[in-house]
């Protein structure tokens, strides 16, 4: 009762102290100060009003400076501060209030140190709940009060360290928090400076957090990886903060449920094996545990943020490591490839409220150093595969009714895509132990007993494991889609081996090619590959800059030209196996379906090929310069809407010495002229009759049969797409059968006979006549097919 009586009457002074707060401003009385002054350093009982009234003394005494002016009061003053630093723990312990005066009083000798007088003023304002005007110069006596007499610096980093972490952490928390101190003395370099570590208190406090997401502990993160990797230019180098190890970050993955699914596979690292090293042995207590042992998506999230921001830093400075002679902690690709990234960054999505200060820095640092983990159609497709899972109960599955209903993929396949339809009504982390299983069946899926409806269920099923940790899953995909040889056997992939050669993905069984559900998959793997390999080759030269021998760093040009180089031979090899699977075989003709099954890897493959060509323009001129099958043209140039960036390049292929490269330009400028009838197709397609013009006048016979011959079905397509340029296609036609014909007559006089065709000329370099014959017959069918299809066509239009 003598309780509930202190609290209405501590209530009633609270409105009192507002009342002479704003009386002090007006007029000071010697005899009225003394009270208050007696008043607000009165020692109230451990309740959650006496921290309140503590607080609100605590901020009197600095918004009013002239209550301190007398040196009686301020002696006072300064041994009931005293007290409260020593009764601070008491206090919290026994008021139960997690944000207590003691965070306060650390907040203020913080910013007192760091000489943030506004901070101070905004502090003292928002704890009194009302606008006081304070003048910075008026403090300059409290400011000597807390930094020289009550809480020097090294008293101040040596005190926070020691303050316990907030216990589930969240934004609805209010008030001054330890993480406030902490990120402040983090800013200042107060701990680097008095070699007080922080590392532990960091930790713990990630993983005490809980969602929604702290508006404090993103920038806390920041100034953590700064303080470890970006000394201060007034300190020397040594006096950094130590970074945390990979054991202590998987530590919190495998404890999660999340990271529990991932135990006990082969083929896919797990976040479960954590080996302690001797770097986070500081941390293994039995408090630590309890704080690690249910960790929630906010700490793994803030973790990940640590990371990648931890890297990117790191990457940035690596120049100056280097002239520095510093050794820096890196995290390596096999510990990062363990990590649930972009599954994290998916939950985050879905939750974004909750965590609005963290998903978009989040997914700009997994764009720019992880981009095969960022791929659109993966983003795309991942939400709408998430959104098919039902929230019903759904009937258990294990890994003998997974292998007993693939088994009868071919005499009951119901039965198969009951299963897989079950599995796709599940959350991916609950699909996910059984991945190694479903994908030893995947090389099953490519027989041709096998029905369209069951290869679609199966491909919807991998799409939902690749939200879980999809660089697993590429390799498992690959390894079961190995063509088999028996000069090598026993081959293993891993992700090394695929990001150093993205181009082991196209070593798979060739029927794959022939089966649009599982190629779908395969370009996924591919195109993520390709991002990864480059990704990584752009992280080595970051990593690993040469130094000459006078310590300077040498010229980083040659090096990135020869990535550069490195990147198109892969990419632009990748492109040709795509090309050459599109070429109609003697089987697709033979297999009945199989010709619709090559439509439909034509449209895939020109789909991909749309987006690379898209990405990367240079790549699309590469491969037009290397040439691809011309019977391809007519597939590619209506298959690939980005084909039309050949016309930029097509006037440097024609000038190319190459007489098979002018045939493929000419072939390549007369079906984009037929697909695109633009000006600038016009404007490419005159420029090319005109070369064929002038080459005409300078090529030797044999050249001009090798030239003209294959040519003659791209002037008709021209002259079909273009009518106005009919008039130049016959006076080049009419010249060219004179010249054949001239030589035809000149050729059969010299010689009293027709030379063989088999040889294909003399020893003289000479064309038959009969060559000259069978060209000037195409000529003659060529103007047949110009009339045909360009005049009359017009005329009838």
């Amino acid at each position: 009762m003598k309780q509930i009586k202190y609290i209405f009457c501590l209530d009633f002074i609270f409105k009192v102290i507002k009342i002479i707060s704003i009386s002090l401003f007006c007029r000071f009385q010697e005899d009225e100060v003394s009270l208050i002054v007696q008043l607000l350093t009165s020692h109230p009982p451990p309740s959650s009003a006496g921290v309140r009234f503590v607080s609100l003394g605590l901020c009197m005494l600095i918004a009013c400076p002239s209550l301190i002016g007398q040196q009686e009061h301020e002696k006072r003053s300064i041994e009931w501060v005293q007290w409260l630093v020593r009764e601070e723990a008491y206090f919290e312990s026994a008021s139960g209030v997690t944000a207590s005066f003691g965070e306060m009083l650390l907040l203020m000798a913080i910013h007192f140190h760091s000489n943030q007088l506004s901070a101070i003023c905004e502090l003292v304002c928002s704890t009194l709940g009302m606008k006081v005007p304070i003048r910075p110069n008026n403090m300059t006596r409290m400011k000597q009060i807390f930094t020289q007499e009550i809480f020097t610096e090294q008293v101040v980093t040596s005190h926070a360290v020691k303050v316990p972490v907030t216990a589930n952490l969240n934004a609805n928390i209010p008030g001054f928090l330890p993480v406030h101190c902490i990120h402040q003395l983090l800013k200042s370099r107060a701990f680097t400076k008095h070699r007080v570590p922080i590392k532990d208190w960091i930790y713990r406090q990630i993983c005490s957090s809980v969602p929604p997401l702290h508006p404090v502990l993103p920038a806390l993160v920041e100034v953590y990886v700064n303080s470890v990797l970006v000394p201060s230019q007034k300190a020397p180098q040594e006096h950094i903060n130590r970074p945390m190890g990979e054991d202590e970050i998987r530590r919190v993955f495998q404890n999660s449920v999340f990271g529990a699914q991932f135990d006990g596979k082969k083929q896919c690292p797990s976040p479960a094996v954590a080996v302690m090293s001797s770097e986070d042995r500081d941390t293994d207590t039995e408090e630590l545990q309890a704080v690690v042992s249910t960790p929630s998506l906010t700490s793994q999230l803030l973790l990940l943020y640590y990371l990648l921001l931890y890297e990117d830093v790191r990457l940035s400075n690596t120049h100056g490591y280097v002239y520095s002679g510093r050794k820096v902690k890196s995290y390596s690709t096999e510990f990062l490839s363990e990590l649930p990234i972009k599954y994290l960054l998916q939950q985050a999505q879905k939750d974004q409220q909750s965590y609005a200060g963290l998903f978009s820095p989040l997914l700009r640092l997994l764009a720019m150093h992880f981009p095969h983990l960022s791929l659109v159609d993966d983003w795309l497709e991942e939400g709408m595969v998430m959104e098919m899972g039902s929230q019903h109960e759904q009937a258990p599955v294990s890994e003998e009714a997974i292998i007993e209903a693939f088994s009868h993929i071919q005499s009951c396949p119901l039965r198969t895509g009951r299963l897989l339809r079950q599995l796709l009504s599940m959350p991916a982390t609950d699909i996910w132990p059984y991945a190694e299983t479903i994908i030893k069946f995947f090389k099953s899926m490519l027989d041709d007993k096998v029905p369209r409806y069951i290869q679609e269920l199966y491909k919807q099923v991998w799409l939902r494991l690749n939200t879980v940790l999809p660089r697993c899953l590429w390799v498992m995909s690959i390894n079961a889609l190995l063509y088999e040889s028996a000069a090598v056997k026993n081959v293993f992939l891993t992700q090394e081996n695929i990001v150093l050669d993205p181009l082991q993905v196209l070593r798979c069984d060739t029927r794959v090619f022939r089966c649009a559900a599982a190629l779908s998959v395969v370009l996924r793997v591919l195109e993520a590959s390709l991002a990864a390999s480059r990704s990584q080759l752009s992280r080595h030269l970051q990593d690993c800059p040469l130094m000459e021998r006078t310590g300077q760093l040498t010229n980083e040009a040659e090096r990135e030209e020869l990535r550069v180089a490195l990147v198109a031979t892969q990419e632009s090899v990748a492109v040709q196996i795509l090309l050459e699977a599109c070429l109609e075989t003697e089987e697709d003709r033979k297999k009945p379906g199989q010709l619709w099954a090559l439509r439909e890897v034509r449209s895939l493959v020109c789909s991909f090929l749309h987006q690379v060509f898209i990405a990367d323009t240079s790549l699309a001129k590469l491969v037009h310069f290397q040439g691809y099958p011309q019977e391809l043209l007519p597939i590619t140039a209506p298959g690939i809407p980005s084909m039309h960036i050949c016309l930029d390049f097509i006037p440097e292929l024609l000038s190319q010495p190459s007489l098979e490269k002018q045939v493929f330009a000419m072939d390549l400028v007369s079906h984009l002229a037929v697909q695109y009838a633009l000006p600038k197709s016009l404007s490419v397609a005159r420029l090319a009759i005109n070369t064929l013009s002038t080459l005409l006048g300078v090529l030797p016979s044999w050249s001009r049969q090798e030239l003209f011959g294959p040519c003659l079905p791209a002037l008709v397509r021209i002259c079909e797409a273009f009518p106005p340029l009919v008039d130049d296609v016959i006076s080049l036609l009419m010249q060219l059968g004179r010249i054949c014909m001239s030589e035809a007559s000149l050729t059969a006089r010299q010689d009293g006979l027709v030379l063989s065709s088999m040889t294909g000329g003399n020893s003289d370099g000479k064309i038959s006549a009969a060559d000259n014959h069978t060209l000037c017959l195409k000529i003659q069918a060529t103007f047949a097919d110009i009339l045909s299809r360009a005049v009359l066509k017009v005329k009838i239009y």
